[in-house]
């Protein structure tokens, strides 16, 4: 056999070398196990660190929600109140605006009709009665009051409806920011009550961020404060507009009643005066009448008093023209021709006396039937009077009827 072929024998290392390489063996594996031993106190530390800090935070989070949440509330209650109170006003804005409505109608389509009416029919008064008294002029001033108070009253039914208005817009915006907390408070509900251990977690992997949140903390404080600021604005002015309408109704009220009552005074006062001088006027057509049937008797007595006289004329003219027929010295102016001529003269001047009487007593029953007839047309003027402003207009009245309630 080949001793240049034989297998080269093993390195031999020196005792040295092998207590020197045991040591660093040794040193090593300790050095390791120190590492190790440092990475598993550090690995400790930093878990219970990164569960205190996640607890921690956890915790912290629960506070900031619950915080939220109470917030929530709070502001919710506060927007629930004011929302009780914007609703009572708009539900007492239309009873008032109701009330409004009642108490305009009677004005607009009653009482300004009658008095257009009533001032119409006192047109059609006659003669001397189409007078400008006293129950034109509150007439007129009737009117004038009348539209006065439907203008008023017009314009505050107006304003009420946009009071009401602006309490419902008001309204919208309060049960938008409710609706909006009531969905924030579900989620941050759910979120309070979430745990680390549920399975419905799940981590985002997205590119966009989570926290999308546009509006600052300030901001949403400020339009919840500006939503009740709004409303308690809006519930002030419609308290204020609720006691102006109590007042304009009641002093409109008493303004048409107050006017209402001196109108019908003013025709009161002139039904009764027109009354009187209707029956101051029959009083006297009764005289006219009995004075002209008196006259008219008169005359025929004075007539028959004159054809009576007459007839004596007559006896007087035919004795003194027989007695012109005697004969001879027999026809002398004795004492019957002086007494017959004596009787026709003075018969003459009886007749001539009556027949100036008769002439005044017909001149006197001509201006009594004038008279008769003047005061026949002046009852007649006085009756179509008292009938329009007592039959006509004083029933159309009696229906005006002014109310607050």
């Amino acid at each position: 056999m080949d001793i240049n072929c034989a297998p080269s024998l093993p390195t031999r290392f020196t005792l040295n070398e092998w207590h020197y390489n045991n040591q660093f063996r040794y040193r090593c594996s300790e050095a390791q196990q120190e590492s190790s031993d440092r990475i598993l106190a550090e690995a400790t530390r930093a878990c219970e660190l990164a569960a205190e800090i996640a607890k921690a935070n956890k915790e912290e989070t629960d506070h900031r929600l619950q915080e939220k949440l109470n917030d929530i509330e709070f502001r919710k209650k506060e927007l629930l109140r004011i929302r009780k109170d914007v609703a009572l006003e708009i539900d007492a804005l239309s009873m008032y605006k109701e009330r409004l409505t009642d108490a305009l109608k009677p004005v607009r389509r009653n009482a300004l009709a009658i008095c257009e009416k009533c001032l119409t029919a006192r047109e059609h008064r006659l003669g001397i009665d189409l007078v400008h008294d006293d129950v034109e002029k509150n007439l007129l001033k009737e009117r004038e009051v009348i539209r006065r108070a439907e203008n008023l009253l017009d314009r505050i039914w107006k304003e009420t409806g946009e009071q009401i208005r602006k309490s419902k817009a008001t309204l919208y915006y309060i049960d938008r920011d409710l609706e909006n907390k009531e969905s924030n408070l579900h989620i941050d509900r759910r979120n309070l009550f979430m745990k680390e251990t549920d399975f419905n977690l799940s981590i985002y992997h997205g590119t966009s961020p989570l926290d999308k949140s546009a509006v600052t903390l300030n901001e949403w404080e400020l339009q919840t404060n500006s939503n009740v600021v709004s409303a308690n604005k809006e519930v002030n002015s419609a308290k204020r507009l609720r006691c102006y309408i109590d007042a304009m109704l009641k002093q409109t009220v008493d303004d048409l009643k107050t006017q209402k009552d001196a109108t019908n005074e003013a025709f009161r006062q002139r039904i009764e005066q027109t009354r009187e001088a209707k029956i101051k006027l029959e009083i006297q057509h009764s005289e006219v009448i009995k004075q002209i049937n008196a006259m008219s008797s008169n005359i025929a007595r004075i007539k028959k008093s004159i054809v009576d006289k007459e007839g004596y004329i007559a006896l007087a003219h035919t004795r003194l023209g027989h007695r012109c027929q005697r004969p001879g010295m027999e026809l002398t102016q004795d004492l019957v021709e002086a007494n017959l001529v004596k009787e026709i003269h003075e018969l003459r001047n009886v007749v001539a006396n009556l027949q100036q009487m008769l002439c005044e007593a017909e001149g006197s029953l001509r201006y009594l039937l004038k008279t008769q007839i003047q005061l026949e047309e002046d009852i007649n003027v006085k009756t179509n009077t008292l009938k329009i402003d007592e039959v006509e207009c004083m029933t159309l009245r009696q229906s005006i009827d002014y109310h607050a309630y």
